[in-house]
C-alpha cells in the first residue's frame, strides 16, 4: 500500500500554526528558481498520475456522503478525464514563462538613479472554495509557480478528495514544508480564521456562489480578489446568422451548465423574435433546458412549454439547465439590460453587423465580452493561461480569468551611486 494511503491526511495542527508555517514557507518559495519550481510541479503531476485511483476512490466517498443537486454533484465529481485535464493544466503552467523577476519598466532619472519595476510574489495566498476539487490543484500549482505559499480551505462536501489531493501534492519533489496547507473543512471556524488572518495571509480568493463571495467581501480583513458569480447573457441581434446563434446558445447553456461562464439569459432583438424565439426555444427544450420567458417570449413561443419569468429571474445565476429569455428593442436595450442585471462576468452578441458588435464590446461593462462566440471560453486554460485561480469580476488588481501574472505584485529596485536628496 502506498505511503499516501497509509499516512494520516488530517493534521491535528491548528489553523494558526498552519498559517505560521505558510508565512515562513512563503519566504523560501519566493527564492526558488524557475527550474526548481518546474521540477516540483513535474513531481506533483507524477504523483497525481500515480495515485489517480486513490483520488477517484476518495472522490466517490465524498459523492456517496453528500445528497447534492445535479449542478453541485457535477462540480464535485472527478473522472479519469478530469484528472487528465488536471495533469494537462499542470503541464501548461510548467510551460508558461516564470513571471517572478520580470522587469516591467525601467528608466533613469536626471540625477542618475536607475529605477526598475519588477514582478515579485504576493506571499501567502488563501483560497476558500466550494465543491470543485480541481481548484485544489489549480491553486496549488499556480501559487507555487508565482512564488507563493497557498493556504486552502475547500468545501465540506469535498473533504476526502481534497485531503487526498493535498497529501499527494505535498509529496512533490522538494516542496518547502508549509508551502501548501489545507485547513480543516469539517470546522466552520477555519473559514473565519482565514478571513481574519490579516498580516499572515496577503490575499484571499473566494471561489463559489454569491453567498460565499459576498460574505468574504463584507467580513474579511484580508484583502479579497472577488471572483464572480456568472449571470451571463447572450444577445441575438437582428443581423444574426441563425445557425451560428443556435450553436452558440446551445453550447453556452448546455455544455456544462453548473459553471460560472455558462449562459443564463438570452436576449432577442424584437425584429427577429417572431421567427427566432420559437426556433431556439424548441432546440433548448429538446436539449433538456427549462425555459422561462418574459411576456413577449411567451406570446412568440405559444404552444411550447415555457414558464413565465418573474422579477428575480433576471438577477439569478441558475447553474443548471435553466435559461430566461427576453425580447428587447435593439442593441441599446440589450446593453442596458445586461449592465443592469449582469454580474459583470461574460456576455456575448451574435450579429453580422460589425458596427453594432464593436459598440456592444465597448459598452457592456463585464470582464469578458464576446462577438459570435460562446461565453464558455472565459477560462484560464482557454485564454492560454494554463490553469486559473478564478474569474475576477472586480476592477482592482485584476479582472477576468487570472493566473500567474495576477498572483504577483511588484516592487521598485532603485540603483544609485551615492545620490542624496537636497
Amino acid at each position: 500500500m502506498s505511503s499516501v494511503m497509509t499516512a494520516p491526511v488530517v493534521s491535528q495542527v491548528s489553523t494558526h500554526e498552519k498559517l505560521l508555517r505558510a508565512r515562513q514557507a512563503a519566504r523560501r518559495v519566493a527564492r526558488l528558481t524557475s527550474q526548481e519550481k518546474n521540477g516540483i510541479l513535474r513531481a506533483m503531476a507524477a504523483a497525481i498520475d500515480r495515485y489517480a485511483k486513490e483520488i477517484l476512490e476518495a472522490n466517490q466517498a465524498d459523492l456517496a456522503a453528500n445528497d447534492l443537486r445535479s449542478s453541485s454533484r457535477d462540480r464535485l465529481l472527478l473522472t479519469s478525464k478530469r484528472i487528465a485535464e488536471m495533469l494537462a493544466g499542470i503541464e501548461a503552467v510548467i510551460n508558461l514563462p516564470d513571471p517572478v523577476g520580470e522587469v516591467l519598466e525601467e528608466w533613469t532619472r536626471p540625477n542618475g538613479l536607475l529605477i526598475r519595476k519588477v514582478r515579485v510574489p504576493i506571499g501567502v495566498v488563501g483560497v476558500i472554495y466550494e465543491s470543485r476539487p480541481n481548484v485544489t490543484v489549480d491553486a496549488a500549482t499556480l501559487a507555487l509557480k508565482a512564488g507563493n505559499a497557498a493556504v486552502l480551505r475547500g468545501g465540506r462536501e469535498a473533504v476526502h478528495t481534497n485531503e487526498r489531493l493535498v497529501a499527494i501534492l505535498n509529496q512533490g519533489g522538494n516542496l518547502p514544508v508549509g508551502s501548501l496547507e489545507l485547513l480543516d473543512s469539517r470546522s466552520r471556524d477555519s473559514v473565519d480564521e482565514l478571513m481574519l488572518a490579516r498580516g499572515m495571509v496577503d490575499v484571499l480568493v473566494p471561489r463559489g456562489g454569491a453567498d460565499l463571495i459576498n460574505r468574504m467581501v463584507e467580513k474579511a480583513t484580508v484583502p479579497v480578489i472577488e471572483t464572480g458569480a456568472g449571470n451571463c447573457h447572450i444577445y441575438v441581434d437582428e443581423d444574426a446568422d441563425f445557425d451560428l446563434a443556435d450553436a452558440v446558445v446551445i453550447n453556452a447553456k448546455t455544455q456544462r451548465p453548473s459553471v460560472c461562464n455558462s449562459a443564463e439569459k438570452l436576449l432577442v432583438h424584437r425584429a427577429i423574435a417572431a421567427e427566432y424565439i420559437p426556433r431556439i426555444v424548441k432546440k433548448l427544450l429538446d436539449a433538456g433546458v427549462e425555459v422561462r420567458g418574459d411576456e413577449q417570449t411567451l406570446r412568440f413561443a405559444a404552444g411550447l412549454e415555457v414558464r413565465a419569468a418573474g422579477p428575480d429571474d433576471w438577477f439569478t445565476e441558475y447553474s443548471a439547465l435553466v435559461i430566461a429569455v427576453a425580447v428587447v428593442k435593439g442593441p441599446d436595450a440589450a446593453i442596458a439590460h445586461i449592465n443592469r442585471y449582469s454580474t459583470a462576468h461574460s456576455e456575448a452578441i451574435i450579429t453580422r453587423h460589425e458596427g453594432r458588435a464593436r459598440e456592444f464590446l465597448q459598452r457592456v461593462d463585464s470582464a469578458a465580452v464576446y462577438w459570435n462566440a460562446s461565453t464558455r471560453f472565459t477560462d484560464g486554460g482557454e485564454f492560454g493561461f494554463g490553469a486559473e485561480m478564478g474569474i475576477s469580476t472586480q476592477k482592482l488588481h485584476c479582472r477576468g480569468p487570472f493566473g500567474l501574472k495576477e498572483l504577483t505584485s511588484s516592487k521598485y529596485q532603485v540603483l544609485g551611486s551615492g545620490q542624496i536628496r537636497t
